[in-house]
């Protein structure tokens, strides 16, 4: 593959699911104009197969450069001053620091045992990672440059994916491969609780009054609500999205929220009031990880199995462009991003 390196201008401000490849046939779509007026800064797509990341050009909607990473690069989160997009590469044991508005490469930090997911909190002083093969959470300390080791927490089978309050005191954490939500106390690093959940958990989210956790059941159709505002959660609804319920991404209005089915190849949007299902659309290619601009109108979704990244136009609900990246695209991000909450 030829590719032309293009650098951003830094003025410019701001138990794995098989490869279910017979039902994920990408259906034709018209290329359509789809560049958004409010993107500025590069698209990045995690290219988990290929260990490196595509970097997308948001006005031609091409891609422009691949960064090398470690191996296994599934998930990113911005640092606390916003200077550096983490990429951890879980079976790489390290973290790649890139600088979101340039798509510069800025740092590589060795010796973080499988990164699988990570997430900081929301006072910007802890950074919590999920082990998926060695089956630990790790709680770092961040001191504004780089983590510091605090405990090592064992779990339960196939750690996945992380959420944290927003008093900052308890990581959420599901287990893939034993159905289990566990939840850390932050501060004294030890395990508060555990529940049993649908089948193979995968992200959860909490809804901004603390009061619920949505957990998305892979290995089944749809999402757990549990209510976690007492000292004991409990199971409070299940609501029926699609085979391989998976990721999920905020619309950016404290009230809706997507999620990728990625057996049955749709997302779904739910009302965090009602905590019930108002819409499903086609997405193919086993759609996974999302991002939504910042002026709310394009979705950015990673068809997984199809090595491309799908642009769904909101308003219609339909493709507007197919972008060819890596092998197995997971985790997608950009700077000029609707809010996550």
């Amino acid at each position: 593959m030829s590719l032309n390196i293009v650098a951003f201008p830094a003025a410019a401000l701001p138990r794995r699911w098989p490869l279910l490849l017979g039902a994920c046939a990408v259906a034709a779509c018209a290329l359509l104009p789809v560049a958004s007026a409010a993107q500025t800064h590069p698209i990045f797509v995690l290219n988990s197969l290929d260990a490196n990341v595509s970097v997308i050009d948001p006005k031609t909607m091409t891609e422009v450069q691949r960064i090398a990473t470690g191996k296994e690069p599934h998930h990113v989160y911005l640092t606390p001053d916003e200077k550096s997009l983490i990429v951890a590469n879980a079976s790489g044991d390290s973290l790649t620091f890139i600088d979101p508005k340039t798509a510069q490469v800025q740092r590589t930090l060795r010796g973080i045992l499988d990164p699988y997911q990570l997430r900081f909190s929301p006072d910007l002083k802890w950074l919590v990672t999920a082990a998926n093969r060695l089956n630990h959470v790790d709680i770092y300390r961040w001191d504004g440059k780089d983590p510091t080791l605090v405990k090592r927490i064992a779990t339960g089978k196939t750690p996945s994916h992380i959420w944290i309050d927003s008093k900052s005191t308890t990581a959420f954490v599901t287990m893939q491969d034993s159905d289990e939500l566990v939840a850390i106390d932050i501060a004294s690093q030890s395990l508060k609780w555990r529940i049993k959940t649908g089948a193979m958990p995968a992200d959860v989210f909490g809804t901004p009054d603390d009061k619920h956790l949505l957990v998305a059941l892979t290995g089944s159709n749809g999402v757990d609500v549990f209510d976690v505002s007492g000292p004991a959660p409990k199971l409070a609804k299940r609501i029926k999205t699609g085979d391989g319920a998976h990721a999920f991404r905020a619309l950016g209005d404290k009230r809706h929220l997507f999620v990728s089915n990625r057996v049955v190849n749709t997302v779904s949007k739910i009302d965090l009031q009602t905590l019930e299902t108002l819409e499903s659309f086609a997405v193919p290619g086993g759609p996974d990880c999302m991002d939504v601009s910042s002026d709310g109108k394009l979705l950015y979704v990673t068809s997984r199995w199809a090595k491309k990244l799908t642009v769904i136009d909101l308003q219609t609900k339909k493709i507007s462009r197919q972008v060819n990246v890596g092998k197995s695209p997971h985790g997608v991000w950009t700077l000029d991003h609707a809010a996550r909450f």
